[in-house]
């Protein structure tokens, strides 16, 4: 097989974009962009309590605009990365891989037998801003020297964040998204060495997706924090 930088990603026939199918037993399941049809799915996904309830951060209602927001912005960055690899294969037709600064694939989708497909979930890797450092000035030093640091770099600390739809909680389908998308692109397209991840105190499930990627809990921290679900204010312990 020729070299490509495009490597591992594929071709969606239909849509065109980049994608990544997940292995067995989860194959009918691929990671692609974000779509402007999924913004309706990801309103009700994140309004739904067993997902909402350990995501910290988000506006609550979350409303139409704010999925479009986000489908917007991930997808310049999904372009963004998608740019660089084009400027990689002109530049590098034979390889190495070149290193780019993240992973243009983000929404899971289950993949039909008639062609269509039903929104799952995401996945995403950014730069970590370290929410857990509580000194706001020793924060923002962290946050701008993790910024600064080149593509590629190995110092750079990520961060991962994700979600489901509750029906298909527990079967194992985010640890292996995760898994596939940290081993094919993360490690070997980014350069990515040190990685976190925040969880709400209390949230098994995602405990146990990264257990089983041998992540480790290395601290807990807690911050109160006033949120507006349900009928009126409450704090929660993050």
């Amino acid at each position: 097989m020729p070299f490509s930088q495009f490597h591992p990603l594929r071709r969606h026939p239909r849509t065109g974009e980049p994608y990544i199918r997940l292995p067995s037993p989860f194959e009918q399941i691929i990671v692609t962009p974000p779509r402007r049809e999924d913004v309706p799915h990801i309103v009700t996904i994140l309004n739904d309590y067993p997902v909402k309830r350990w995501i910290d951060g988000l506006p609550f209602p979350y409303l139409d605009l704010h999925a479009e927001d986000w489908v917007a912005q991930t997808k310049e960055r999904s372009d963004t990365i998608l740019h660089e690899l084009r400027k990689a294969e002109e530049e590098h037709p034979y390889g190495p891989p070149v290193a780019v600064s993240g992973c243009p694939v983000t929404c899971l989708r289950w993949t039909n037998d008639d062609g269509t497909e039903d929104y799952l979930g995401a996945i995403e890797f950014s730069r970590c801003n370290f929410p857990d450092v509580r000194d706001r000035k020793e924060q923002e030093r962290l946050t701008w020297r993790n910024e600064s640091r080149r593509t590629g770099d190995p110092e750079i600390v990520w961060c991962i964040g994700y979600y489901l739809t509750p029906s298909l909680h527990g079967r194992g389908i985010m640890s292996c998204a995760l898994h596939t998308l940290m081993y094919t692109w993360a490690i070997p397209r980014m350069g990515a060495r040190r990685m976190r991840a925040e969880t709400i105190i209390g949230n098994r499930g995602s405990i146990r997706v990264l257990e089983k990627l041998e992540f480790r809990i290395c601290d807990t921290v807690k911050i109160r924090r006033m949120t507006n679900w349900i009928s009126g204010k409450r704090g929660k312990d993050v």
